[in-house]
């Protein structure tokens, strides 16, 4: 239950700084909450880092629908009380245009498989057990990424994000198929990836005791 309150803890605060401040925010409260939390639940904050770490091997499918509750549930309370607390609401407009879509899509992938990627090979590898770089690594992904594709889609690279923005009406319901599609694709190739080129990094299964 600890690693589930981190997760929530953590992903709240990133929406609330994506909300309130931007990639700036949102770059800066993800950097400082992996640092803080990164040692309990190993700091995902994020549904589609969540699944890279699954696939990848260092978290089981249950354990990664649990944090995938809480992530989500740490995206909603940011947004109920940027709303009610803070009175902070979007128009609800959809950003992206019809012709975008494809641009959006691309732009996500593309993220968030660097995040995850970053993610997988700075706070899971062997190779780089014990740094101290991690948290300033992957909040600085994200920033980077933003800059990068960020004006196609929004730059949200993570599902919880995408909904706690949607619910503040940043993004439109329309287009939130957008992120989940994208953002997950982009977990899932990362941690395919990892699992390639980091072969001897791949936690083996048990072979199960014969009776």
């Amino acid at each position: 239950m600890k690693k589930y309150t981190v997760e929530f803890i953590g992903t709240f605060f990133l929406v609330l700084g994506a909300i309130q401040f931007g990639a700036i925010g949102a770059s800066l409260c993800l950097m400082i909450m992996v640092y803080a939390g990164g040692h309990i639940s190993g700091g995902h904050f994020n549904p589609a880092v969540t699944f890279a770490v699954v696939i990848r091997g260092k978290s089981s499918v249950r354990e990664g629908v649990a944090y995938w509750i809480a992530q989500f549930l740490g995206g909603l309370a940011a947004a109920l009380l940027v709303i009610y607390v803070f009175q902070k609401e979007g128009t609800g407009d959809c950003m992206i245009t019809q012709d975008g879509i494809g641009k959006a899509i691309v732009a996500e992938v593309l993220g968030t498989f660097a995040l995850a990627y970053v993610v997988l090979n700075t706070a899971t590898s062997k190779g780089t057990t014990g740094n101290s770089f991690y948290g300033l690594a992957i909040g600085a992904t994200v920033l980077a990424m933003f800059y990068s594709v960020g004006n196609y889609s929004g730059g949200a690279f993570n599902p919880s994000v995408a909904l706690g923005l949607t619910i503040q009406k940043s993004f439109c319901w329309g287009q939130l198929w957008i992120y989940f599609v994208s953002c997950f694709a982009g977990g899932a190739l990362a941690g395919i990836i990892f699992n390639y080129v980091n072969e001897d990094d791949v936690p083996v299964p048990p072979i199960p005791k014969a009776d």
